[in-house]
Order: structure tokens, then sequence, then C-alpha cells
């Protein structure tokens, strides 16, 4: 069914800031969920990194249903509640509301490298073209958190959502391993700094397509916007244009702002509604 959307006029100028909708706030009428956090020093995917990461449960989490999962990269970043995504507030809110399923939020930081000169391992693990990523997160993360609660193994049921290298991370990891996971958020992606460039807009029209949903947020304004080479926007656009004409269950949202998780943040609500909908 079609809906019809209030009349908004243009900002004249660039970027804007926009504004948190009712989803990203707590709500009286809605009980929180639970936090726990926890710490992995143990990787074999990435040794001699450490971690930390956190397990959201909303309220109404029960033990003998296996739950959605979604796992958000950088994990803090998208889980505080002072920040720009909110995503245990916004979990707690859609849970309770039954706009989605009774979904995990799996909320995984990058590795750092303890004592060292370069510490965080971030842009290795999202921006590489390879499924240690994937394989990390089900294999190490995952399996921690499947030992504790009951989560789902149905790769149509997991999700991944992250931001600029985090959006690469989350759609490599979709992509390579549809088998692990199916739905994937990703806000302003760095495609352009993926080493050896990116291979989406040449790939993804070159094999059978995969039984994914990819929700995708890119910014007018994001990194390079306005050159011929490493353009954050345009990556963006190119990798929308190739799911389009592959035929793909996909959503881009554009909008005019920088890069920050601003836009994403606000966004986060409403993605989440979109991928996890039921089949049509």
């Amino acid at each position: 069914m079609a809906s019809e959307v209030p009349y908004r006029p243009l900002p004249i100028d660039q970027p804007v800031v926009y504004a948190h909708g009712p989803d990203s706030s707590p709500r009286p009428q809605t009980p929180a969920g639970t936090t726990v956090e926890f710490e992995w020093r143990e990787s074999t995917v990435y040794p001699g990194t450490s971690r930390k990461f956190w397990v959201h449960l909303p309220a109404g989490y029960d033990p003998g249903r296996p739950a959605n999962v979604m796992v958000f990269l950088d994990g803090w970043w998208y889980l505080d509640p002072a920040g720009d995504v909110r995503g245990g507030i916004v979990l707690d809110n859609l849970v309770h509301a039954g706009e989605i399923p009774m979904t995990v939020g799996v909320f995984v930081d990058p590795g750092v490298f303890e004592g060292s000169g370069q510490p965080k391992n971030r842009n290795a693990e999202y921006d590489a073209f390879d499924d240690r990523l994937a394989t990390f997160l089900t294999d190490e993360i995952i399996a921690q958190v499947a030992a504790r609660y009951l989560i789902t193994e149905d790769p149509e049921r997991r999700g991944i959502c992250g931001g600029s290298s985090g959006g690469d991370g989350a759609f490599t990891a979709a992509w390579l391993r549809p088998d692990r996971f199916r739905r994937a958020v990703c806000f302003l992606s760095s495609f352009a700094q993926m080493p050896g460039g990116n291979p989406y807009p040449a790939l993804i029209p070159a094999v059978e397509r995969k039984p994914l949903r990819i929700f995708l947020q890119a910014g007018h304004r994001d990194l390079g916007w306005d050159r011929p080479a490493r353009n954050w926007l345009a990556e963006n656009l190119r990798t929308a244009a190739a799911l389009a004409e592959a035929g793909y269950d996909f959503r881009l949202v554009l909008g005019d702002g920088a890069h920050s998780t601003n836009h994403g943040g606000v966004l986060l609500p409403d993605a989440l509604r979109w991928v996890w909908r039921p089949p049509a």
C-alpha cells in the first residue's frame, strides 16, 4: 500500500543535521532491556587482539524461543545511549511495539593491539574483502552469545550493521557468507578505501543473485564527494546501481549530510523495520 509523505522543503545549504525520531529515545511505556558487557582476548582469526562486546536483550526476551540476532560493528558507538545511533534504545522500542521480532543486539568493538604503536585493527577487520570478519563474528563472538542465550541459527534471521568501514564489513560479511548473515544495514560505507578498490559494482551483476536484503545509506557530502577518485558518495551509488540492475532486495536512502553517524543513526529504526519485514 502506498503511503503519503508529508512535504518538507529542501534545505538551501548543505550539509544538514537530521533530528532523531521518537523511536530513538527512551519511552516511559517501554521497559528497558538488559545490557551485559564481555571481553574477548583469545581470537584465533585476529590473533593478538582484544576487544569488548555487549549483548543487549530487549525486555520480554524468552530463553525458550530463539531470537533474531543483529550484530553491530563499532559496538559502543552504536550502543551508546547518548550517541547518534542508540541501538539498544531502538531495539527496546521496536520490539516492545511489535514492529520487529525479538532481536538480540550484539555490539562488537574492533580489535586493539595492546602496547602497539598502531593499536587499532579496525580497518584490517572491516575493509578487507575476505570472510575473516564473518568467521570471527560467528565462530568466536556469536558462539559465546549462543552459549548463554537462545538465538537463532537461521541466516534469514541474522543481520549485521555498520557504518563507514563498518559498512564495508557488514556488506562483505553478508556477501561472502550468506549462510551466516542475510540482512545487512550499511551506513556511508567506505567502499572507496577497500584494498584494491571497490569490487562490488563489477562483481554483483557477474554472479548468481544471493539471498540478501540490504539497506544502504549514502550522503551527498560524504568524503571526496566532488573528487574523481576515492569518492565515498560515488562508490555507494555505483554499488546501489549494481544491486538494482541485478534485481536485489535493497533500499538506498540518500541524505545531505557529511561523513558522520548522524543520518544513519536517525535512520536505524526504519532500517531495522525494513530488513526484518515479512517476505512480500
